[in-house]
C-alpha cells in the first residue's frame, strides 16, 4: 500500500484543505468580529463551527496516515515536531503576556497539555490553545492503541466516540473544552476515515458519497447555532457528514471555494493564525470598548496574517521537514 506521501496529487481529497481554510475563517469571525450585532448567537455558532470542522478533519488525517501506515514512531515524530514548535512558542507567550506570575504547576499543565483538564488552568491569553490540549492527548492515546493492539484498535474509536455523546447526553455537556466531553467531534472524523477507507463495506462508503452536502451543510450549521439545546449532541457527526460529504468531490457550489488558491493559501497558515490570533488578541491590538477595540480589527488581522505566514514559512516548516526526514521510508528493491 502507497504512504500518505506517495499518493498522486489527485488522492490527496483536496477538499479538506478548502474545509481546513473554512473552519479557521469560522473561528477567526467568531472570536473577533461583531456577528452577534447582525444574528444574535451567531458568534458563539461560528466558532462552535469552525472548532468541529477542524476537529473533524484531525480525526480523519490522523486515522487515514495510521491505516496507510500503523507505524507509532513515525507518526508520533511528524505529530510531535508538527505541533510542539510553535505550542510552545504560543504557552510562552501567554504566560508572558499575563504577566509571568503563574504556580510552576500551571505553566507545565499548560507545556505539557493538560491544563484543559479540571482543574482547569489555561492561562487567560492562550484559554484558546485547550483544543491543542485536546489534541495532543488524542495523539498520544491512538499511538498506544495502535502500537499496543495494532491497526484493528481503530475500529474501537467509533464506539468510544459513541459513549463520548452518550456522557455528554447524560451529564447535560452541550459544549465543553474537557477531553472527554468533547473529543467525540475528532472520534467522528476517525469515522469517516474508516468509511472511506473501507473498513465498513463498500456500501457504508457509498452511501456516505451520496450524501447531499447542502443538506448535510445546513444540519451542521444548525446544530452549531442552536449549541444550548439537545441539538448539540448532533454536532461531530452533522460536521463529519458534511465534510464526508465532499471527499468524492465537492458540489457546484462549494466547488470555487474549497479548491481555490485562495483557501489552499489559509489552509496552509492555518494553525498559526489559530495560535497567534489568541494571542494578540490579549495585547492592546484587542483591548479597548467596542468602537476602539472594532476599529483596531484590522490591524489584528494584519498582524496575525503576518505571523502566521513567517511561523508557517520560515519556522514550522523547517520542523516538519525535519520530521519527514527523520521518518522517511528506506526506498524498497
Amino acid at each position: 500500500m502507497k504512504s500518505a506521501e506517495s499518493r498522486a496529487p489527485d488522492a490527496r481529497l483536496l477538499a479538506l484543505d478548502g474545509w481546513r481554510a473554512v473552519s479557521i475563517i469560522a473561528v477567526l469571525a467568531g472570536h473577533l468580529l461583531p456577528l452577534n450585532a447582525v444574528i444574535a448567537g451567531s458568534n458563539e455558532g461560528a466558532g462552535l463551527f469552525g472548532m468541529a470542522v477542524f476537529f473533524t478533519l484531525s480525526g480523519f488525517l490522523i486515522t487515514r496516515f495510521l491505516i496507510d501506515r500503523p507505524d507509532t514512531r513515525a507518526f508520533l515524530i511528524r505529530r510531535a515536531f508538527r505541533i510542539l514548535p510553535l505550542a510552545w512558542v504560543g504557552v510562552i507567550a501567554a504566560w508572558v503576556i499575563d504577566g509571568g506570575q503563574t504556580h510552576p504547576g500551571t505553566l507545565a499543565a499548560n507545556l505539557l497539555f493538560y491544563a484543559n483538564l479540571p482543574p482547569i488552568r489555561l492561562f487567560d491569553a492562550g484559554a484558546h490553545l485547550w483544543s491543542l490540549n485536546v489534541e495532543v492527548q488524542f495523539y498520544l492515546a491512538i499511538a498506544i492503541a495502535v502500537a499496543c493492539f495494532g491497526r484493528r484498535s481503530l475500529y474501537a474509536l467509533p464506539v468510544l466516540g459513541l459513549a463520548v455523546t452518550a456522557v455528554r447526553i447524560a451529564t447535560g455537556s452541550h459544549v465543553s473544552i474537557v477531553t472527554w466531553l468533547r473529543i467525540d467531534e475528532i472520534l467522528a472524523g476517525a469515522l469517516v476515515a474508516l468509511i472511506w477507507s473501507g473498513w465498513f463495506g463498500a456500501r457504508s462508503k457509498a452511501l456516505l458519497g451520496s450524501v447531499n452536502t447542502y443538506i448535510a451543510a445546513l444540519l451542521a450549521v444548525a446544530v452549531c447555532y442552536w449549541a444550548e439545546t439537545p441539538l448539540a449532541y448532533l454536532r461531530p457527526y452533522a460536521v463529519a457528514l458534511m465534510v464526508g460529504s465532499t471527499l468524492n468531490g465537492a458540489p457546484a457550489l462549494l466547488a470555487p471555494l474549497l479548491y481555490s488558491r485562495a483557501a489552499a493559501y489559509i489552509a496552509g497558515v492555518s494553525y498559526a493564525l489559530y495560535v497567534f490570533h489568541g494571542l494578540l488578541s490579549a495585547t492592546w491590538l484587542g483591548s479597548g470598548e467596542d468602537v476602539e477595540k472594532y476599529l483596531k480589527r484590522p490591524l489584528l488581522f494584519a498582524a496575525t496574517f503576518a505571523l502566521a505566514h513567517v511561523s508557517t514559512y520560515f519556522f514550522e516548516r523547517y520542523f516538519i521537514d525535519w520530521a519527514k526526514r527523520l521518518t522517511r521510508r528506506r526506498a524498497t528493491p
